[in-house]
């Protein structure tokens, strides 16, 4: 059995993680009658590490939650991860072309104010390079 401070140690996460996950239910310590401290046991330990490696692979703590609800009920949530998986990466691909697309523009936007020098807003520009910018690409 652990305290909430031994269970972070063990894990080596912080200990505001442990109470945190505690306060949400993530992880649920007994009570020691003697001294009224959580306990946690090594189940506890376990959970906290499948919800570290959980995280790591980008699942939220809802997520992790449900997944965590379906193992317990006895049903396996593999589908369900395998699911929000799939989800995740195609997000994730519109993200990586989105941010190469944005590259793009402000490589383009760099070249072209290699030209232009600095000036102070005059009362009709607030910055000359990125309205230049603007005016180019239309």
């Amino acid at each position: 059995m652990f305290t909430a401070s031994g269970l972070a140690k063990k894990a080596n996460v912080p200990i505001f993680t442990v109470r945190y996950y505690t306060r949400i239910g993530l992880l649920n310590p007994t009570k020691n009658s003697l001294n009224g401290y959580k306990m946690y046991s090594a189940d506890d330990r376990n959970r906290l590490q499948f919800i570290a490696s959980a995280k790591e692979l980008g699942f939220t703590l809802a997520e992790i939650e449900e997944i965590l609800g379906h193992s317990t009920s006895g049903d396996s949530p593999c589908p369900m991860v395998r699911d929000i998986v799939e989800k995740r990466l195609e997000e994730n691909r519109q993200k990586i072309a989105e941010l190469r697309r944005l590259q793009k523009r402000l490589e383009k936007a760099a070249e072209m104010w290699k030209g232009i020098r600095n000036a102070a807003p005059d009362g009709h520009t607030v910055c000359r390079l990125i309205e230049a910018f603007a005016e180019s690409e239309k």
